[in-house]
């Protein structure tokens, strides 16, 4: 395990704070009950963040024929979507959904090569609402497998979500279960994958980014 490099910046602001917030109720609280309340609080908070942005070795389970998750979290939609933004087609779509307590790293759901990339500015709705796929902040991507097969994704932010960080860009080779991104606070993934593809999950799965098996293609 390591934490993602990304959120390095994000773990100082955070360590700063809860270090001022603590000085301060050491200077200006009493009892003292209340001062170590404080800091046990803080503390307990920074290691949560350090465990929030963490990216676990894990052994993929994905290859350019089976698609693992993208994310940790619990799958909200399983159906049929016309994806409008790229594929201009009918997909089967899964979405998983992500808490606060999930590992928020994302990971390449198949092998392939990048073929196309989008950020997205919008809104910050409930990730796990249906309008949060078109409305939201988002990151899109598409990965064309060897057989031609394309997998597109998006990384949606949420209510508190303000940074999606995506390594994405046309032409890049890809392998399934290695790092490609992070979406920090609650937030959405979203998968659209081919209609004859077998789907193996169903909506509250919970899900392991890289080790959970999504779909396989045909």
């Amino acid at each position: 395990m390591h934490i993602d490099h990304n959120s390095y910046g994000t773990l100082a602001l955070v360590f700063l704070i809860s270090a001022l917030i603590i000085y301060a109720g050491f200077k200006l609280v009493n009892p003292v009950w209340l001062k170590w309340s404080i800091a046990v609080v803080m503390w307990v908070f920074c290691i949560w963040q350090l465990a929030f942005f963490r990216v676990p070795h894990r052994t993929p389970a994905g290859s350019d024929k089976i698609v693992t998750s993208a994310a940790d979290g619990k799958v909200v939609i399983v159906d049929r979507y016309f994806e409008d933004e790229y594929l201009h087609r009918e997909c089967q779509r899964v979405c998983v959904y992500m808490n606060f307590f999930d590992v928020h790293a994302n990971f390449w759901p198949v092998t392939g090569e990048v073929s196309y990339y989008k950020y997205h500015p919008g809104k910050h709705l409930l990730a796990f609402k249906p309008k949060a796929s078109e409305d939201n902040e988002h990151a899109s991507a598409c990965i064309v497998t060897p057989d031609g097969q394309e997998v597109f994704f998006k990384q949606l932010a949420g209510v508190f979500a303000r940074r999606i960080v995506n390594y994405s860009k046309p032409g890049l080779k890809v392998e399934a279960g290695r790092q490609c991104g992070i979406i920090k606070f609650g937030s959405r993934l979203d998968m659209f994958l081919p209609l004859d593809a077998e789907v193996k999950v169903k909506v509250g799965d919970l899900t392991t980014a890289v080790e959970t098996v999504i779909a396989t293609l045909r």
